[in-house]
């Protein structure tokens, strides 16, 4: 990478193509989620050495529920293990790792080790990791709106008080700065639901390359790309 480049202070990753890596190696769908898995461990090192504080990566989506039965039951095995993976390298990187999604969705022990990790690794102060799961973009909004909703009710909010910034802050994101990179692997186009929100200004990167195969070298591709960029944040 260049010298001078300017690093993205928050990139946003889709996690496409695990399923079609595996499936062009001929073997089953859930070997590439868990070279996938590995993929993740790796970039979050590689960011932070750049200088990225903040990486949130779509794990698993509210429509992802939707997939065959046994392939479900093997990404929440493979989440299960991830949490304690993820645990060791967030002690030896000095990472904060939060989870946003819906976490009322999943299983109580994978609750449990969710709330174990964040807690763990609250006051870290290396890469701030995000974790999208069981999340939607509606659904994040939705949820959000109900929160504000109910402080309506309550008596504890006027209507009018309510902001673009209240908004986001009431967001599962709330808190932190809203991505300037997204980047999708394996050529797809499109946000699929997610930071619906948060997205509004973010410069988006597609790149051909699978997951499973993403590397150094790629997320240096996409920062170099952003760089060529001209934000303008609305303007004409």
């Amino acid at each position: 990478m260049e010298a001078g480049m300017k690093i993205p202070e928050h990139v946003a990753i889709i996690l496409d193509g695990n399923g079609r890596w595996a499936k062009r190696r001929g073997m089953p769908r859930n070997y590439g989620h868990v070279q996938g898995a590995k993929t993740v461990e790796i970039i979050c090192e590689e960011a932070y050495k750049m200088g990225i504080q903040y990486l949130t990566v779509y794990a698993f989506s509210t429509e992802n529920w939707n997939r065959p039965h046994d392939e479900v039951d093997a990404l929440m095995k493979l989440l299960r293990n991830y949490m304690k993976t993820c645990l060791k390298t967030a002690e030896k990187n000095n990472m904060c790792v939060r989870v946003i999604g819906d976490k009322t969705g999943l299983d109580e022990d994978i609750r449990q080790r969710i709330g174990e990790l964040e807690e763990a690794t609250k006051n870290n102060t290396g890469l701030h990791f995000q974790i999208a799961l069981n999340y939607g973009g509606r659904d994040e909004i939705v949820r959000a709106a109900k929160k504000l909703a109910a402080r309506v009710e309550e008596g504890t909010l006027k209507k009018e008080d309510i902001t673009e910034q209240l908004f986001s802050d009431t967001l599962d994101t709330g808190g932190l700065p809203e991505p300037d990179l997204l980047i999708r692997t394996c050529n797809e186009m499109r946000l699929s639901n997610f930071l619906l929100w948060q997205l509004a200004y973010t410069e988006i990167y597609i790149t051909d390359t699978a997951w499973p195969d993403f590397s150094k070298e790629e997320l240096e591709k996409a920062i170099e790309a952003y760089n060529k960029r001209e934000r303008r944040y609305g303007a004409v």
